[in-house]
């Protein structure tokens, strides 16, 4: 939740517009967020961060999204400072697909190309905004006014079960569920993942930290001293490209913990990263000439990560009921996955 320090900050956030600031001689080699923090006092220095992640702020015609590069004397930085939104998210007639719903929980198969919650460059048309519509006052406090009831995430692009607590108790549970993972529990949350290659086992554990990219603000990578994350994977099915040799697989992907882009980065880091990954399998997309003629324009179609969020158990935060649910691969991935097992 946002502290009182952060809440006056943004209340003084009354700046709208296009803004430009020529950096001067001692502020060169200087990191733009520190410049802009000085140069631009209308800002908060959240709000001037958030700008940087959206590619709200550039240096001659292009974004700049690193808040840490270093600026040179002379640089003309442009901010396009969009109206500030509402403190608050307003409830959108957005259509839901509700597998499960009582007085505690809701839980839908989110489809791609749904952010969860407001953030920069998000503001409306997201589950949260759906979700207000849907269940009013009732969902849980506890996130936040923006991010009421969420509990945990998927990303834009990745589709499959998410679960939302309706109250306060139920939010309690349902995160000490998530904290644990099936420690001691019953919790377990399985993704169907389609990645280049073959694994050389036919099932493993990913046991390896993960934190922000030193560079890239905004991915997340492997690294010594990050929080704890730990994937289980097994292979279900392999397809052969043209040569006739393995060029991508069908895994079956359980978390242990619940890490930002956790399976993306752990499968990149395996060496077999995501179909239609390009922030962690960019340097995969030449492989593509390996599929087959369907599979590319299968592909080429997805325009995105190929992963789905297929199956979710939990204990019910009030009752105790252990409950289950599987969502079968959306319309997109089982075309994709129809034109990798055709030979064509």
């Amino acid at each position: 939740m946002q502290d009182s320090s952060d809440q006056d900050e943004n209340e003084r956030d009354e700046t709208s517009g296009l803004l430009t600031v020529t950096v001067e001689g001692d502020e060169g080699s200087q990191r733009l967020d520190r410049v802009l923090a000085v140069r631009s006092p209308g800002l908060s220095r959240s709000r001037l961060k958030a700008l940087i992640l959206a590619g709200q702020v550039s240096i001659g015609a292009a974004p700049v999204r690193d808040p840490a590069y270093h600026v040179k004397a002379g640089d003309t930085i442009t901010i396009d400072v969009p109206p500030a939104a509402p403190a608050e998210p307003e409830g959108e007639d957005i259509p839901l697909d509700i597998v499960f719903e009582d007085d505690d929980i809701i839980v839908i198969d989110k489809p791609k190309n749904l952010v969860v919650h407001p953030a920069a460059g998000h503001e409306t048309g997201t589950l949260v905004n759906a979700l207000i519509a849907h269940c009013g006052a009732s969902l849980s406090g506890i996130g936040g006014v923006r991010r009421p009831g969420i509990v945990h995430r998927l990303d834009k692009d990745t589709t499959g079960l998410i679960v939302v607590a309706k109250n306060d108790r139920a939010h309690q549970s349902l995160s000490a569920q998530f904290a644990d993972h099936g420690r001691t529990g019953e919790m377990r949350r399985g993704y169907m993942a389609f990645a280049w290659g073959s694994p050389a086992w036919t099932r493993g554990t990913i046991d390896q930290p993960i934190d922000r990219h030193p560079y890239s603000r905004d991915k997340m990578a492997v690294r010594q001293g990050g929080r704890d994350a730990v994937t289980h994977w097994e292979t279900l099915e392999s397809f052969t490209g043209r040569d006739g040799k393995p060029v991508a697989s069908l895994l079956a992907c359980q978390l242990e913990t619940g890490r930002t882009h956790q399976i993306r980065v752990h499968l990149a880091h395996l060496g077999h990263p995501l179909l239609g990954d390009d922030v962690y399998g960019s340097g995969f997309k030449t492989k593509a000439r390996q599929l087959g003629p369907q599979s590319q324009a299968a592909l080429t179609a997805l325009g995105r990560q190929a992963l789905h969020a297929y199956l979710l158990v939990l204990e019910h935060p009030v009752t105790g009921e252990i409950l289950h649910w599987e969502s079968p691969l959306p319309e997109d991935l089982v075309l994709l996955e129809a034109a990798l097992r055709s030979t064509d």
